[in-house]
């Protein structure tokens, strides 16, 4: 409606300053979250992407810093961008910091461009699966497992036991249907602009330099620059945010029913330590 009542003034009269909304994704993609560990999810970025395609702009600009995680939750937020963007008739055009991979690409091929730093890591087109086995560690410390299952595959890779083949089989097999959605999914996004490659969905990264010659991303620039280029040197970014969290809504370990209790506070705490660890090893194998 801006746009639309700036047409009808005088040209002398019109304002040539363009806003153009920005969301943030940074963080690993992961389900749930909370106070000790915020991520990305659908439900943690729902409201910033809708309320960023509210806005009257001619585009939508998308700032993705993600080493990937949880393949369902990345092609909801895709999906949720899409089915916006065709809604409402916008552009899409995403920018790549450190790293936009696996999950994080998947993500990122939501825009109608992409655009990357030359050193950011794109790419990591693949499905990983990780986990301990403790086999032995049990007898050693003298403690007895018990489980007990209505169903033959119920405690299929149960890691205080050996790993069996047919498991390990079922396990892969789950992989590559998984694997298959996930280069679909690219394949109709990027089209033409691939390169025939054979290591590019062997889950490999490359930098957005490399990442531009295979067709991963369109261009090599940062955010400010593309859009002012694009849109005239008045250009402003409007960061969209999430409203205020848990902490900032009702106070430090505060709630709606009255506090958080000890035991609460606890096993959150706990709970955010196993998850750190692990953010920090999908950040580390790309060398952040």
């Amino acid at each position: 409606m801006k746009r639309f009542l700036n047409r009808l003034l005088p040209k002398s009269w019109r304002s040539d300053i363009v806003t153009i909304p920005v969301i943030r994704l940074h963080g690993t993609i992961m389900p749930g979250g909370g106070p000790f560990r915020p991520s990305l999810s659908l439900a943690s970025t729902a409201g910033p992407i809708e309320k960023a395609f509210s806005f009257d702009a001619p585009a939508v600009a998308i700032s993705i810093n993600s080493p990937g995680g949880s393949p369902v939750q990345s092609r909801l937020i895709f999906r949720r961008i899409r089915d916006l963007a065709s809604e409402k008739n916008k552009k899409v055009l995403v920018f790549v910091e450190d790293v936009a991979a696996s999950g994080g690409y998947m993500i990122a091929v939501a825009g109608d461009e992409i655009f990357a730093d030359p050193s950011s890591i794109v790419g990591s087109i693949g499905v990983v699966s990780a986990s301990f086995g403790f086999p032995e560690l049990l007898k050693k410390i003298g403690v007895e497992r018990r489980v007990h299952t209505a169903g033959q595959n119920k405690a299929v890779l149960d890691p205080f036991k050996p790993e069996k083949k047919e498991d390990i089989e079922r396990l892969k097999a789950l992989q590559l249907e998984v694997h298959e959605t996930f280069i679909d999914l690219v394949k109709d996004r990027r089209g033409a602009k691939l390169k025939d490659d054979p290591d590019l969905f062997t889950g490999l990264f490359w930098t957005g330099k490399k990442g531009l010659e295979l067709g991963l991303v369109d261009a090599l620039g940062d955010m400010r620059s593309v859009l002012r280029a694009r849109f005239g040197p008045k250009t402003q970014l409007k960061l969209i945010t999430a409203p205020r969290g848990l902490f900032g809504r009702f106070g430090w370990f505060g709630s709606s029913r009255g506090g958080f209790s000890a035991p609460e506070i606890a096993a959150a705490a706990a709970s955010g330590v196993i998850d750190a660890a692990e953010e920090r090893a999908l950040w580390t194998r790309f060398g952040l």
